[in-house]
């Protein structure tokens, strides 16, 4: 049987171990991550996590070593590697030389006109699963954790933000505050930091956030966002009043959508009087209410007011 033929079949065998017992898919599966193909090895992982068959963490960890080894060849772009990371994560692994070997780890592989890392996933993976090792303090995960918030990947850099709010302590907020302060063409990195901060300091640090919101760019809608997933009626002030003061239209609809998102009463009315008032903003408070999954009661008042939400494409796909 030709190689390719032969892996898939191995694959769809294995695929029907997640219908049987633990107890049946275990033995097989242990010989599955004994093997050198990636694919094979990256869906017996997966099918591990999916059992929570911890016994196969040796088996996993050993299965992880072998395709570091020249590894562009062994396991190219990482597909072993990062679901051994991702069970191992999910099984709560409590050795952290494997997390940091992953966290440090870059692969290049040849693309055209050059190479580029494949190891951003695996990078990621390992650095939300450090935080979850017990024998390392705070203090140490911050060590570990920090040099990566240089990573080329920008993916890597958000997920390594989120590690570090899982951190929680005082310096890890200190460091998200710090970072968010630096000037940075990444907004969505600066929208991690802002949910951050907020998510560990609460309503007390809206005020911090709300000083984002002046560049009206997308660095500040970050900012409108992330103040709006706090849902207090702090919230709604702050961006109430950030409207009041905002020039750019682009931006003056990103508040009004924010708004929206912190589900506060006074909020819903104040955008319902905007869309029966019929001015210039009846149509950005309009599109606000009807994309924040609105209430029964916004619905029937949206109606009332001859504007009724129409149907998404999804809604319209589930009908």
């Amino acid at each position: 049987m030709p190689a390719k033929r032969a892996v898939d079949a191995e694959l769809t065998t294995l695929e029907t171990l997640r219908d049987v017992s633990p107890e049946v898919a275990e033995p097989q599966l242990a010989k599955a991550l004994s093997l050198r193909n990636n694919l094979i090895v990256s869906r017996a992982a997966a099918i591990a996590l999916h059992h929570r068959l911890t016994s196969l963490t040796p088996n996993l960890v050993a299965a992880f070593s072998r395709f570091l080894e020249n590894p562009a060849k062994s396991d190219p772009q990482c597909w072993a590697k990062n679901l051994i990371a991702k069970t191992l994560a999910g099984f709560e692994y409590q050795q952290p030389d494997l997390f940091l070997t992953g966290m440090r780890h870059i692969q290049l592989e040849p693309v055209w006109g050059g190479s580029a890392d494949s190891a951003g996933t695996l990078r990621s993976t390992c650095a939300l699963a450090l935080v979850q090792c017990r024998e390392l303090n705070n203090h140490r995960l911050l060590v570990y954790l920090t040099p990566l918030l240089a990573d080329k990947e920008l993916r890597v850099r958000v997920n390594v933000v989120r590690a570090i709010e899982q951190v929680g302590n005082d310096s890890a907020v200190l460091l998200l505050r710090l970072l968010a302060e630096l000037p940075s063409g990444d907004p969505e990195l600066l929208g991690a930091c802002y949910s951050a901060v907020l998510a560990l300091e609460g309503p007390s640090a809206i005020d911090w956030a709300a000083r984002f919101l002046r560049k009206e760019d997308d660095s500040a809608a970050e900012a409108a966002m992330a103040i709006a997933q706090t849902h207090t009626p702090e919230a709604f002030q702050v961006l109430q009043s950030a409207f009041a003061k905002a020039h750019d239209p682009w931006f003056r609809n990103t508040l009004l959508a924010a708004i929206a998102l912190t589900r506060q009463q006074e909020a819903t009315a104040w955008l319902l009087e905007l869309v029966a008032s019929d001015d210039d903003e009846a149509a950005g408070a309009y599109e606000a209410l009807c994309r924040s999954a609105p209430s029964q009661s916004t619905q029937e008042r949206l109606k009332q007011l001859g504007r009724p939400c129409k149907p998404s494409h999804a809604q319209l796909e589930r009908a």
